[in-house]
């Protein structure tokens, strides 16, 4: 008798040590074109205020409608607007504006450590 396919395929993916149950949904950054968990990207949509389509990001991935992902990083924000992904990404037949998708991943990508505040200064003297 002849195994089931499918049982062969599981059995590969166990023995490549991935854990379907962990890894959940790929999705693909319109940026860098890169697949990565959807939980490590930023969805975003596209929304008409009067008459003007504008990128809001969704980060709690709740918003109606059409969405796409991006790295939260400024070098794929950049990549796909050079690139122009976002109406294509979106099937958008105007241009959007992306100025609070900018602004969010801007205040998003902010490296730990970079403020001038007391909270980052080490406490002890590091010459002692």
């Amino acid at each position: 008798m002849r195994p089931r396919r499918g049982t062969d395929r599981i059995r590969v993916r166990r023995e490549r040590e991935v854990d379907l149950l962990s890894v959940g949904p790929t999705r693909t950054c319109v940026g860098c074109r890169k697949r990565a968990p959807a939980d490590h990207l930023l969805r975003f949509v596209a929304a008409d205020s009067g008459g003007d389509l504008r990128l809001l990001p969704d980060p709690a991935r709740r918003l109606p409608g059409r969405g796409a992902h991006l790295h939260p990083d400024p070098a794929c924000f950049a990549q796909a607007e050079r690139r122009r992904a976002f109406g294509r990404a979106l099937r958008l037949t105007g241009l959007a504006n992306p100025e609070l998708l900018a602004e969010h991943i801007r205040t998003v990508s902010v490296p730990r450590g970079s403020t001038d505040d007391e909270a980052s200064r080490p406490r002890h003297d590091p010459a002692r």
